[in-house]
């Protein structure tokens, strides 16, 4: 079967109702709720602001969920895809960033 065109809303994804396409939905849940936990423990060790919304720091956050995941960094960017966070920097760093600020939406 030859691959859609490039034009088409189905090219690069997996053909509809495979395992492939399940594995990948799957996938995607699961990591929504990771980024949503992560949100919870902001809200739960960081400060409330006027504003309403919460803000930790890098180093602060670090310390708290690393006996939760491994993945931080990449759950922060992904939360930030999102809008649900905000941080200065591409990138943070561990020792580095401790200082910078995290703030939930």
């Amino acid at each position: 079967m030859a691959a859609p065109p490039k034009h088409s809303k189905e090219y690069g994804r997996p053909k509809a109702g495979s395992s492939t396409e399940a594995r990948g939905k799957s996938a995607g849940l699961h990591i929504s709720k990771e980024v949503l936990d992560l949100c919870k423990v902001i809200r739960n060790v960081g400060q409330a602001q006027p504003d309403g919304t919460v803000t930790v720091t890098f180093g602060k956050l670090f310390n708290v969920h690393v006996s939760i995941s491994n993945k931080l960094v990449g759950m922060l960017m992904r939360a930030r895809k999102q809008g649900l966070v905000e941080f200065e920097g591409e990138m943070l760093w561990q020792r580095r960033d401790d200082h910078k600020i995290i703030t939930l939406l």
